[in-house]
């Protein structure tokens, strides 16, 4: 095994990414009207797009397809083999078919292309060379073609596989300009992320609604204290014949007892509150009080029922898990 210098390692990663990169921006300078023409044919593709290609293609199509899927682009990866041996079923004619492969002439991919004609699909490839089989038996042709491997042999799929990555990512966006795709309908193919999930689920969904800690105007300093560290929440909401009029945070609370030292144990909750706290209604959404919160640079808002009363608490952890 031959042994590497820090400095060694760093030159190999650098120039990795240097020529990788060199290869997208040429990449970009090729594009022309079979990109448009792709984006068009899927726009107009009342069935899905279908993913196909072998061994490293085969997995930068999986790829293309989920991204697609996520962004408004009903997909899915198909095998070639598989599809020649049986799978061909999954193709309806409606279908886009975007075949992937570096060299454009992997046999397997190569197989199923006599049926896609056949079934009426339309066939975008991408490969890296415009005048390889695939390429002249496809009604689009994205021509990724990269100089050489970013591998040190030249030999395993790096720069070619990026360019087939970047070619996809940029379908994708395309397609989702064209859409109109917005942040919610991102999310609502995302339930489970944390975007979806912000923008998606209401604040009553996520806030603290049981012992919530809840005192009178006339609490005083040492109910204040236990009852701060009952509710575990850092504030406590000063409730008065069921209007909120005030709130005090742990903040509150510490400076107070800084300030004021022995005389701290002869005020009351309102002496030191903030008569006017931020709420939010329980219908609202995650993403909402969010944003409510950055606003206001507070960590915590109360949650009110269509009638103005107290129902609950949100604090920005509740909004991150």
């Amino acid at each position: 095994m031959k042994s590497l210098t820090s400095q060694d390692i760093l030159t190999l990663a650098r120039e990795t990414l240097h020529k990788e990169a060199e290869a997208l921006m040429h990449m970009a300078t090729e594009l022309d009207e079979q990109f448009i023409g792709a984006v068009d044919r899927i726009l107009a593709c009342t069935g899905k797009v279908i993913l196909t290609g072998m061994g490293k293609s085969g997995l930068i199509g999986r790829k293309i397809a989920a991204t697609l899927a996520s962004t408004g682009t009903p997909s899915f990866y198909l095998h070639p083999g598989e599809a020649f041996h049986g799978d061909l079923g999954m193709i309806s004619s409606e279908d886009v078919v975007l075949a992937l492969s570096h060299s454009g002439e992997t046999d397997e991919v190569l197989k199923i292309v006599p049926f896609i004609h056949s079934n009426g699909n339309v066939l975008i490839s991408i490969t890296s060379n415009p005048e390889s089989t695939l390429a002249k038996n496809s009604d689009l042709h994205l021509n990724a073609c990269v100089k050489e491997e970013a591998c040190i042999l030249h030999l395993a799929p790096t720069t070619s596989t990026t360019a087939q990555l970047a070619m996809g990512d940029a379908l994708a966006i395309a397609l989702m300009k064209a859409r109109d795709f917005t942040a919610m309908d991102f999310a609502r193919l995302h339930p489970g992320g944390s975007l979806g999930r912000r923008l998606l689920m209401t604040v009553g969904n996520v806030m603290r609604k049981n012992d919530l800690p809840i005192v009178a105007p006339n609490c005083g300093a040492t109910e204040m204290i236990h009852r701060m560290t009952r509710g575990g929440l850092g504030l406590i909401v000063i409730v008065d014949e069921g209007n909120i009029v005030g709130i005090v945070t742990d903040g509150d609370l510490r400076r107070a007892m800084e300030s004021l030292q022995a005389k701290f144990f002869d005020i009351n909750v309102m002496d030191i509150a903030t008569r006017s706290p931020k709420s939010i209604n329980k219908n609202a959404k995650l993403i909402d009080a969010e944003k409510m919160m950055t606003q206001h640079k507070v960590n915590s808002l109360l949650v009110t029922d269509d009638d103005g009363e107290l129902c609950g608490v949100i604090q920005i952890y509740d909004i991150k898990l």
